[in-house]
């Protein structure tokens, strides 16, 4: 079958023939991919920063973010069918009995480090024309999300991200009173920093959520990110434009940051102005450059003395997709013209290359390995 992987030994990424994998056991199932979104991973493990092929391997099949059909069933596996649209998660545990975390089937949280990834660590990952997997790791979508179930990885950093945030600020029983139980519109304030793909899905969560929510970032207007924010009721803040001093005064109090952009240096610009009780979720990595001169002294001094709390968040658990496809069923009936403009472009897997090179503008780019 086609595919397109990754060769680290020789420095080098193209189109291969790889054999078509068939059920290996009754409780897995067999998909026909459909769509695999091409994100910074992808592209950073093009760069052979990092990605490592299977065991005995010379080549990692790249793609983990992934939207398929299901053609074939185990005989064991009872909540799939064939013709169910489906994506898979991609964190598998690792072996270890003491992980607590992937024994309890949360291999996000694991302790040891020696999990495996789809498409990224020492398993193949989605870019191919067919995939087999346990069915425990994939889950149905419905029909109408055809046209943007390929966002559900993206979303998944955002649901983690804001699950733990609400376990977090359950500290603040006072927060957002209402007479119904339910927290008011807009009580609470959060910044999105960067607006790509995971910043602009974890701010139509944060808008979901009932967050006034701010979008900081230097995108440009013909990018069309300004349009996305502004269409789901968000303030676009142009970081060539505000400065992050003047974003803190004219948000207030800020509630919540969620980082999305992989900039150390303006992460911590931001972190000195969190609000009182605020979270600050970082979710991208920083690219390996030199150190970055930070005032440790007043970021401890505003952490301990204003209560707030910092957290890092990788990867996502099963029920983390099973609550984006949820979530993207209200981003279509809220702002459908919004959610597909994430989307920029779909290319068939000729152009996989060209994406890994980061030669195609655009929010998301999306490689169609099958009709």
């Amino acid at each position: 079958m086609r595919a397109f992987a990754v060769f680290p030994g020789s420095r080098e990424y193209k189109p291969v023939d790889h054999p078509e994998p068939s059920l290996a056991s009754p409780t897995q199932v067999k998909i026909r991919m459909l769509d695999v979104g091409v994100c910074g991973t992808d592209k950073e493990i093009a760069a052979f920063l990092y990605g490592t092929p299977p065991p005995g391997a010379d080549y990692l099949i790249i793609g983990h973010e992934s939207l398929g059909e299901i053609v074939e069933v185990g005989s064991q596996v009872t909540n799939l069918r064939v013709g169910d649209l489906a994506v898979l998660t991609v964190r598998r545990p690792c072996p270890h009995p003491d992980c607590v975390a992937c024994r309890s089937g949360r291999q996000d949280f694991c302790y040891t480090g020696d999990y495996t990834e789809r498409g990224i660590k020492q398993v193949h990952g989605y870019m191919a024309e067919y995939v087999v997997d346990e069915a425990k790791y994939v889950t149905a979508v419905p029909r109408a999300l055809r046209d943007v179930a390929v966002l559900t990885e993206p979303l998944t950093i955002a649901e983690k991200g804001v699950e733990q945030l609400w376990h977090i600020q359950q500290r603040l029983p006072w927060a957002c009173p209402s007479d119904d139980g339910k927290p008011p519109a807009y009580c609470r304030k959060a910044l999105v920093l960067g607006a790509g793909p995971v910043g602009l899905l974890g701010a139509m969560k944060l808008v979901l959520d009932g967050f006034e929510t701010y979008v900081y970032s230097t995108a440009s207007a013909s990018e069309h990110k300004f349009d996305v924010a502004r269409a789901i009721g968000a303030t676009f803040l142009h970081a060539e434009e505000v400065s992050i001093e003047d974003a803190a005064r004219r948000i207030g109090n800020i509630d919540v940051v969620y980082e999305a952009v992989g900039a150390s240096k303006l992460a911590f610009e931001v972190i000195a102005r969190l609000g009182a009780n605020g979270v600050f979720i970082f979710t991208g990595i920083p690219g390996r450059k030199g150190p970055v001169p930070i005032n440790t002294d007043a970021i401890m001094r505003e952490l301990v003395l204003n209560n707030q709390v910092v957290f890092g968040t990788v990867n996502a658990s099963l029920q983390s997709f099973q609550d984006a496809i949820r979530d993207l069923g209200q981003f279509m009936q809220r702002w459908p013209d919004a959610l597909r403009m994430v989307i920029s472009n779909r290319f068939p897997m000729e152009h996989a290359a060209e994406l890994l090179a980061g030669k195609q503008p655009g929010i998301k780019n999306v490689i169609m390995v099958n009709k």
